[in-house]
């Protein structure tokens, strides 16, 4: 019988730059979306917590902080993690038209590579940690038990695609490689065979929107997959695992609402309200709770990239795990909120 943990973090970008530059989304944002209503583009418009966190440094204070509790976090589940010391991890991670593109979309796709070298710095100037641009990342994969549980979600119902080789990104898209980025923080090395499950989490965006806030179609695509398949794809794997002589880490990376995405906060701030609720789920062990939500409501509070924590809670009711809530990360200025947890 396989030995399972559960863990949830975020990949979020803007933590790969200094942070001297962590408002520059937000800046880039009023910059950039012709859409704001002028008024709104003034800091006495936004909500009162808002121009707090951003105060006179345009965010900078904030910022330090901001990182602080994500770090601390970081450290806590990489604890967690050599504690176990799984075989391999799953990651689940949305696939921001990385090889979710053009040619074809799945719902899901498990990632059986042999091995990933990635170059997360090659096109930006500066990062965090001084490394640089060249500097390549070598992660394993591993092929076998991405078979097995492939096999196992195809035996229980699901019709998981899977890849070989990538087909544009040769090697990881930015949600599985700013989470290993984040699990090796202090940079000790990261060994643990990685088999990422990618998620169509943008869905109507994912072609319109090429990856990025910026909507380059006119027309909406296809939506991604819903909230209550994510859970029953999550149940899945748990499932096919539990049979595995195999100890796995399952893994989900995202933040939760992203500003980009709540055009009835005018692109500006998280929705706020919506992740509190959902926070409130996941803190009390209901993740069936989230089975209920639609898509237009994830659309809406703009959580799209939920479904791989979704993904996760659909795994941990099945193997009945509660959550260790290890912070939850609420901000207007820095595009989302952010939930990091430890589930066994």
């Amino acid at each position: 019988m396989a030995e399972i943990l559960g863990l949830g973090l975020t990949h979020y970008p803007p933590l790969i730059s200094p942070d001297e530059d962590k408002a520059i989304p937000l800046k880039r944002t009023l910059r950039g979306n012709k859409r704001i209503p002028e008024e709104m583009k003034n800091p006495t418009s936004w909500p009162e917590p808002m121009r707090i966190e951003y105060g006179e440094d345009e965010g900078y204070a904030s910022s330090l902080e901001h990182r602080a509790r994500l770090v601390a976090g970081f450290r806590r589940i990489r604890e967690e993690l050599d504690a176990f010391n799984p075989d391999f991890v799953v990651i689940w991670g949305d696939d921001q038209y990385e090889n979710f593109r053009e040619d074809i979309i799945p719902p899901f796709c498990v990632l059986a590579y042999d091995d990933f070298e990635c170059q997360p710095f090659a096109h930006r100037q500066r990062n965090f940690w001084g490394e640089p641009q060249d500097k390549v990342f070598k992660y394993k994969g591993n092929k076998e038990a991405a078979r097995v549980l492939v096999s196992g979600m195809i035996d229980r119902g699901v019709d998981m695609a899977y890849a070989y080789q990538g087909l544009h990104e040769p090697g990881l898209g930015h949600a599985i490689l700013n989470t290993l980025l984040y699990l090796d923080y202090d940079r000790k090395g990261f060994d643990y065979p990685v088999v990422p499950m990618l998620v169509n989490c943008y869905g109507s965006r994912v072609i319109r929107n090429r990856g990025g806030a910026v909507e380059y179609l006119p027309d909406p695509d296809p939506p991604g997959p819903s909230p209550k398949r994510c859970l029953e794809v999550g149940a899945a794997a748990a499932d096919a695992l539990k049979d595995s002589p195999y100890r796995v880490a399952l893994i989900a990376s995202s933040s939760w609402s992203h500003a980009f995405l709540v055009e009835k906060n005018h692109w500006l701030w998280p929705d706020i309200e919506s992740d509190r609720a959902r926070f409130e789920e996941l803190k009390a062990g209901d993740y069936q709770a989230w089975a209920r939500i639609s898509t237009d409501q994830v659309e809406d509070a703009g959580q799209q990239e939920m479904l791989n924590w979704m993904c996760l809670a659909g795994a941990m009711d099945t193997l009945d795990y509660k959550p260790e809530i290890l912070d939850y990360v609420e901000t207007y200025v820095f595009n989302s909120n952010k939930c990091l947890a430890i589930f066994k």
